[in-house]
């Protein structure tokens, strides 16, 4: 399968050789409104021209699902392997997940349509500009009123209004979540505890409308990628139970539907031996002038002490500028990171220095972040491996 040309091999060091995420024609946050104005949803664009519209359309977003771990594991999901070609649109090729690649933020993107610099979620841990606190955008702590962090109305929502059956079919442990309020809200909440719950009344809702817009998800993958790694049995396994899954779904597809199967980003493993994981917490030099760690291993926001900025961006560079993109506020904004426009009230989410890896490196936090620093599987820059995701098509 072809891949596009901006993720082939590509030069360390420059900010402008960082291979950026498609916003505005092949990124998560271009699926839904895509989606939606094949709905008739008034407002939505069909910005991902390969989609044909359907009456009835369902996501089913896989965390942790990349384009490159999903093809080479032909043996464990042969179905969705078989798809492959259909990705996109029938032109083969995945979508991009925006930066950063993880989880509150790409869910972000695909509820409200908008890139991250828009919704502003812009990392696992961000600075809140109003507390100097960080916040952590996935588990949302400490507590911030929602719609004042996210004022941006979701594409559910939007549908809704507009007449299309909207339903989200997901664990009941995220009906109430913040994250849920602000990126998946609209139309109806339906809490299944197992995969085959949800895929069964995926399709049930589907049905239920004659236009209809319908959202599931599947966690699992993600939390075995980051506790034993994409190279583990374990792994492997909850691939083959995806796999099942997404065939169960699509033999049920009521007439005149297209099943979607993507995901909020890819992972990689990284080794545990001091050149591959570069302890903050033991690092003098990574630590003079810096007030806040924030974002996560492989895609970190960095908070200056006030008149320091200049001087960590410098050590920053000299340090890691070998193996990540290390790049100002206001040069990763104009470089499009967090896409095309970044609102004012996001501006200073993002950290004084950003830093996003293209080795096999990480940034950890062994006393800060005890838990995080053990992941085996991480995600969140901009290569291949984390940032493409497929877009798999099914259609009755």
């Amino acid at each position: 399968m072809s891949q596009p040309a901006a993720w082939d091999a590509y030069e360390p060091l420059a900010l402008d050789t960082a291979p950026l995420p498609e916003y505005g024609s092949g990124s998560l946050a271009d699926l839904l409104p895509t989606l939606a104005a094949g709905l008739g949803v008034p407002g939505m664009s069909a910005t991902i021209a390969e989609l044909t519209p359907a009456d009835r359309v369902c996501v089913f977003l896989v965390d942790g699902l990349g384009w490159e771990q999903l093809r080479a594991h032909p043996d464990e999901a042969p179905f969705l392997n078989s798809l492959l070609g259909t990705s996109r649109g029938g032109t083969g090729r995945p979508l991009t997940a925006g930066y950063p690649a993880t989880t509150a933020t790409s869910l972000g993107s695909v509820g409200t349509g908008l890139p991250p610099g828009a919704h502003g979620l812009p990392g696992y841990t961000v600075r809140n500009p109003a507390t100097g606190e960080l916040m952590n955008q996935l588990r949302w702590r400490p507590w911030t009123p929602p719609h004042v962090w996210q004022p941006y109305p979701t594409v559910f929502e939007l549908a809704e209004r507009a007449g299309v059956h909207a339903a989200q079919v997901s664990s009941p442990t995220f009906r109430d979540t913040p994250l849920t309020q602000v990126a998946l809200s609209g139309g109806t909440f339906l809490g299944r505890l197992t995969g085959e719950e949800r895929m069964d009344v995926a399709a049930e809702q589907l049905a239920a409308g004659d236009r209809s817009l319908v959202y599931t998800y599947y966690a699992e993958l993600d939390g075995a990628g980051h506790r034993y790694g994409v190279a583990s049995d374990t792994w492997r396994g909850q691939l083959m139970t995806v796999d099942r899954l997404a065939q169960r779904l699509a033999e049920q597809l009521p007439p005149r539907s297209a099943l979607y199967v993507t995901a909020d980003h890819g992972m990689i493993d990284i080794p545990f031996d001091d050149e591959h994981r570069i302890d903050f917490d033991e690092d003098w030099e990574l630590r003079a002038g810096v007030a806040l760690l924030g974002g996560e291993g492989r895609a970190r926001h960095v908070y200056a002490v006030p008149g320091a900025e200049s001087d960590v961006l410098t050590c920053w560079r000299e340090v890691l500028g070998d193996r990540f993109w290390i790049a100002s506020r206001d040069e990763a904004i104009a470089a499009g990171w967090f896409g095309p426009h970044v609102d004012d009230r996001v501006y200073l989410r993002i950290g004084d220095v950003v830093a996003a890896a293209y080795d096999d490196v990480l940034i950890t936090a062994s006393e800060r972040e005890p838990k995080e620093s053990l992941m085996v599987g991480n995600h969140g820059s901009m290569t291949p491996a984390e940032q493409l995701v497929p877009l798999l098509e099914v259609r009755s």
